[in-house]
């Protein structure tokens, strides 16, 4: 065989390529040979230098860029583009976010969210779009999620929850429109009302089931509970029964007592539940030796003794002990400690089932008012609220007056609710007084219609704003008219008059009265100035002065009696007086507690050709009796006496429905028997017991309040001659002729002044469209003149 010869340069051409075949290749076989590196290393540690957004329509790129951890000079690290990346996504703004390199370009491509263009709810009936619109958080033109959708329809079911309607669904519809945006729809399937169908107890050996579904917020569905909602269930009301029947059992002595579970079980129709408790009772306890100890020197244990509600055998009540340290912590605060500290220390002895209680009272400083912060009061001035403080800063504290200070700004009727809580000051003897209003609106435009039986129909209207500009200013357009009466009159009060504690005012009016049953009509004209500042903390003087001009006539076909030819005309009254109130009412449309008198006194004689002094009082107590029951005592009296003159038809009493219930509106008093016509009296009063009846809580839940009373009374003292010098009646004859000479003489007028009486049961229903009064009486005493109506009805609504 024939070796072929090689060359030199032969031999170096070709190992060169051997050479560079080989360097060509290692690196190749070095990256098969090595490990691969991790997963998590995808991206290399260079250096990012450009961001490009890609995907927008209407977000700006420098506005994606501040959600951004990273920026342009930064590695490509993973760990902060995957926290840029999700902190894209928390805004809301996108519906899918995509980063992806680019050789040193971060790309990030982004799906915008659409804009809501509308919200619609379809399908429900029981809730209304306005109940909705203040409970979800979407609102038109706002960016669209499914996390904040799927929010919105939990609330959504929780407001159906709470109305009860467990079986409720909610169903989100979108519908594409175009630039992005879509209509968000809720289908709503109400689903029938889930009502408490049974409450039932286990483990109750003293009390009975009946006795303790009385004390529950939640009843049992019932078909007269057509106007309350607390017949379905509620979870958070369940839970407050839960702690009622817990505080009724330690009110009772049993303070071992554990409510177990209160479990609420929902039919599988979904339209009852079944509401159980499980109840361990444990063993009656009576207080065993009752102690107090005081470190402070100004409230010595042998005082705070005497402010202990409880006592050493009777039966333990957890409502005692807390009376007991609101007693004593109310009597601190009026001397001066606001933050009264007072430990109950219990000793418990399971023997012989006794808890004594030690009232131990820490020692604290006296502390002084350092500033009063007012909060939520946008449009009343500070100084209105201010005013009302019964202390100042400054002032040492006192609870007592702190109280009086919220109690009075919630008389005046500008808020809906108010706060007054005590705040630590800069220093332990400091407090801060933090004071939160919540405006209501103050201005008022009415319409008013209604009936009753002094007035028939009724129709009014009136303009008034109580806050006006926010300094607690009043100004009033009022208008009235009924088959009786038409008013028209403007008022005007300013609290706190020339800065002092006075309310100044005014009052224009004009009013058209017929009293039919007396034959005669009226037409005022005038003006009223009054004042009203407190004497005490709650009396009231009200001084007035008031000038009008009253035209008295006889309306057509109508038959004239003589007694009312001197009162015919116009004649002009320029008087004088004052009102001197009292009152501590708990409240002031349905009173359980409490008393009120108001004294009236007038003198007419200041000018004018009209000359009397008429005083009135009216007073009624109120006071809880037993097991609910209210007692009733009121008085209404009245005197008029003309100075130098008779007093006119117009200025005399009347009395009937409604103040003397049982008699016809002026059904009662001297009569002219010729012409039927009742003449009025310069005398007259009646007096009324009565109690309220509680009826449970069915009458409650529908506004029901009933009582039954008694009245008395009397109308007497026309200004006609009826008494001689000996007392005995004299006969006032017509035509003035002489029953001794002439036979035809026939007595007109009659005023016995005897007593009437009335019994009866009245009936209040605080109805959703108004109050409504019946009262059913009869009469046991009364003259055969009298004229008396059996029942009477007045039901009136506003809007």
């Amino acid at each position: 065989m024939k070796v072929p010869k090689i060359t030199g340069q032969k031999l170096f051409a070709t190992l060169g390529l051997v050479l560079f075949f080989f360097g060509q290749a290692s690196p190749v076989l070095r990256a098969q040979d090595e490990p691969a590196p991790p997963a998590q290393e995808e991206f290399n540690y260079d250096i990012i230098e450009r961001l490009a957004v890609v995907g927008t329509e209407r977000i700006e790129a420098e506005t994606i860029s501040t959600y951004l951890t990273v920026r342009p000079g930064d590695r490509f690290d993973p760990a902060a583009i995957d926290a840029s990346l999700k902190s894209l996504f928390a805004t809301g703004l996108f519906a899918d976010v995509i980063m992806e390199r680019n050789g040193n370009t971060l790309v990030i491509r982004v799906v915008e969210n659409p804009i809501i263009n509308r919200i619609v709810f379809e399908g429900n009936s029981k809730l209304k779009e306005d109940d909705f619109a203040e409970e979800i958080e979407l609102r038109p033109r706002m960016v669209y999620t499914r996390a904040k959708v799927r929010s919105d329809i939990q609330r959504m079911l929780e407001l159906y929850r709470r109305s009860g309607r467990f079986a409720a669904v909610v169903e989100p519809k979108v519908i594409q429109r175009d630039q992005n945006r879509v209509d968000l729809i809720f289908e709503i399937s109400e689903g029938p009302k889930s009502r408490v169908s049974r409450i039932q107890f286990i483990g109750n050996r003293v009390f009975t089931d009946r006795k303790l579904r009385g004390i529950l917020a939640t009843t049992e569905a019932r078909w007269w509970r057509i106007f309350g909602s607390n017949d379905t269930y509620d979870p958070d009301r369940l839970q407050f029964d839960r702690e009622e029947v817990r505080q009724f059992y330690l009110d009772s002595g049993y303070a071992d007592v554990r409510i177990v579970s209160a479990v609420a079980e929902l039919t599988p129709d979904q339209r009852d539940f079944f509401i159980t408790f499980v109840i361990e009772e444990g063993e009656k306890y009576v207080f065993g030796k009752i102690d107090v100890e005081s470190e402070i020197r100004m409230l010595p244990a042998e005082f705070l003794q005497r402010l202990v509600t409880v006592r050493e055998g009777k039966t333990y009540t957890s409502k005692g002990i807390e009376n007991t340290i609101e007693s004593i912590t109310n009597t601190a605060g009026i001397l001066g400690f606001a933050f009264l500290d007072v430990r109950p220390e219990v000793d418990r002895d399971r023997q012989t089932r006794t808890i004594g209680i030690n009232f131990y009272v820490r020692e604290v400083p006296r502390t002084y008012i350092e500033r009063i912060d007012i909060h939520g009061n946008l449009r009343t001035l500070d100084k209105v609220i201010r005013r009302e403080f019964r202390l100042s800063e400054g002032d040492a504290f006192n609870s007592l007056r702190v109280d009086r200070s919220e109690q009075r700004l919630r008389q005046l009727g500008f808020f809906q609710n108010v706060e007054i809580e005590q705040l630590p000051g800069s220093d332990i003897d400091k407090v801060i007084l933090d004071v939160t209003v919540e405006e209501r609106s103050t201005g008022e435009f009415s319409l008013g219609f209604g009936y009753s039986s002094f007035d028939g129909f009724i129709f009014d209207t009136s303009i008034s704003e109580r806050n006006l500009l926010g300094k607690g200013q009043s100004l009033t357009l009022a208008f009235l008219i009924s088959k009786r009466r038409n008013n028209l009159s403007l008022s005007f009060s300013q609290p706190y008059f020339l800065g002092r504690n006075i309310l100044a005012g005014f009052s224009i009016f004009r009013q058209d009265f017929n009293n039919r049953e007396a034959g005669f009509a009226t037409l005022t004209t005038g003006i009223s100035l009054n004042v009203r500042f407190p004497i005490t903390e709650y009396i009231l003087l009200s001084p007035r002065y008031t000038i009008r001009s009253d035209t008295v006539e006889i309306p057509p076909n109508v038959i004239v009696s003589p007694f009312l030819l001197s009162s015919l005309g116009t004649n002009t009254t320029s008087s004088i007086g004052f009102a001197l109130n009292y009152a501590n009412l708990d409240d002031f449309r349905f009173p359980s507690r409490g008393q009120s008198v108001i004294l009236n006194v007038d003198f007419a004689g200041l000018g004018g050709n009209i000359k009397y002094v008429r005083a009135g009082i009216e007073a009624d107590i109120y006071r809880p009796i037993i097991a609910g029951f209210i007692g009733h005592l009121g008085f209404d009296g009245g005197y008029i006496i003309g100075l130098g003159q008779d007093v006119r038809i117009n200025d005399r009493f009347f009395l009937g429905n409604p103040r003397f219930r049982g008699f016809d509106v002026a059904g009662v008093g001297p009569i002219d028997l010729l012409t039927g016509q009742f003449l009025g009296g310069n005398t007259f009063f009646v007096a009324t017991a009565g109690v309220v009846i509680p009826l449970g809580e069915f009458a409650e839940e529908l506004g029901f309040q009933v009582s039954v009373y008694v009245d008395v009374g009397t109308l007497t003292n026309v200004d006609v001659p009826l008494f001689d010098v000996n007392g005995d009646p004299i006969p006032v004859y017509f035509n003035d002729c002489d029953p001794v000479v002439s036979d035809d003489c026939i007595m007109i007028v009659q005023d016995t002044g005897s007593l009437r009486m009335s019994v009866g049961i009245g009936i209040t229903w605080d109805s959703p469209f108004g109050p409504v009064r019946l009262d059913i009486a009869r009469v046991l005493m009364q003259e055969d003149t009298d004229r008396t109506e059996s029942i009477s009805f007045n039901v009136g609504t506003r809007f």
